[in-house]
């Protein structure tokens, strides 16, 4: 047996940091939305216990891979005796605040969950993605939310579709240095959601609070990361998204996107995505569902 399941990207449309609390986290409000663009896994199941992964260029060892921990948690909190083969097909960039590592997590766990016949719960599962970083859970739920406390307070939200362009300035950024550099600022004013009329956003609203406290940090400490996103300024607003690297500016339209992405320099790379309000892996595990 096989499955092919999709690991979507993500934007930080928002994202605050109120304070560092005792035990060292942050507390902060993020709005997390989903993209339709990612990386894709394989999974084919083995008669024996035993878990590979083959990651292609991706140089990271087996035990700090996301893919093969997801998998191992899996089969140990439930006692599954069956093994997989996993193919990475990687697409997003490693360290780009897109989500691309936490996201190939959340499928890992969705798709071994499936094709082991867990049985296990999407609670049961954000549970155990929350052990393997603090955005994995909302990929395993597979809805664009607002989030709270270290971001396990989720909110599903519906934001109005539109198109990203994303860049992908040439660097890698530390999600643990930019969170632990003094530099950082730590003292945002909670917001709340009390402009959510029927589960929905508001676009004007959402564009007056769209802001990245990381932003002024990682573009003092990474100079091509500011460049990116100045260059891109110049089309439409432009941000960082999480710790960065990615910078992404919407659209109303995908042809105006990609109509920026064909000027983009040399030195950057970049993709353009359509937001969405429930992730394609979900799409396509209701489908296969149906199927059955």
């Amino acid at each position: 047996m096989s499955l092919q399941l999709p690991a979507p990207a993500k934007l930080n449309l928002i994202l605050r940091i109120l304070g560092r609390r005792e035990d060292g986290y942050h507390e902060l409000q993020t709005l997390f939305q989903l993209l339709d663009f990612g990386d894709l896994l394989d999974f084919e199941l083995c008669d024996n216990s035993s878990i590979s992964v083959d990651a292609g260029s991706l140089d990271i060892p087996l035990e700090d891979n996301l893919v093969y921990r997801a998998a191992r948690l899996l089969q140990q909190e439930s006692g599954c005796t069956k093994g997989a083969h996993i193919t990475l097909q990687k697409k997003l960039p490693h360290g780009g605040g897109i989500g691309g590592g936490s996201s190939d997590a959340a499928t890992t766990l969705l798709g071994l969950n499936q094709l082991w016949q867990c049985h296990f719960s999407l609670d049961k599962l954000a549970e155990l993605g929350r052990q393997l970083g603090a955005d994995v859970p909302v990929f395993v739920r597979g809805r664009s939310a607002w989030a709270e406390g270290v971001g396990e307070k989720l909110t599903p939200v519906a934001i109005e579709p539109r198109h990203y362009l994303v860049l992908v300035p040439d660097c890698s950024v530390s999600t643990a240095a930019v969170f632990g550099h003094p530099g950082l600022t730590r003292d945002s004013a909670a917001i709340t959601l009390a402009h959510l009329r029927e589960g929905r956003l508001d676009r004007d609203w959402l564009e007056r609070h769209s802001v990245n406290d990381c932003q002024a940090l990682v573009e003092r400490l990474y100079p091509e990361i500011r460049a990116a996103r100045e260059w891109l300024q110049q089309f439409a607003q432009a941000q960082l998204t999480g710790t960065g690297a990615c910078v992404f500016a919407a659209f109303d339209s995908a042809r105006a996107a990609s109509d920026v992405l064909a000027r983009v320099p040399d030195q950057w790379d970049g993709f353009v995505a359509t937001g969405v309000n429930h992730s394609p892996t979900h799409v396509q595990l209701a489908n296969i569902a149906a199927d059955a």
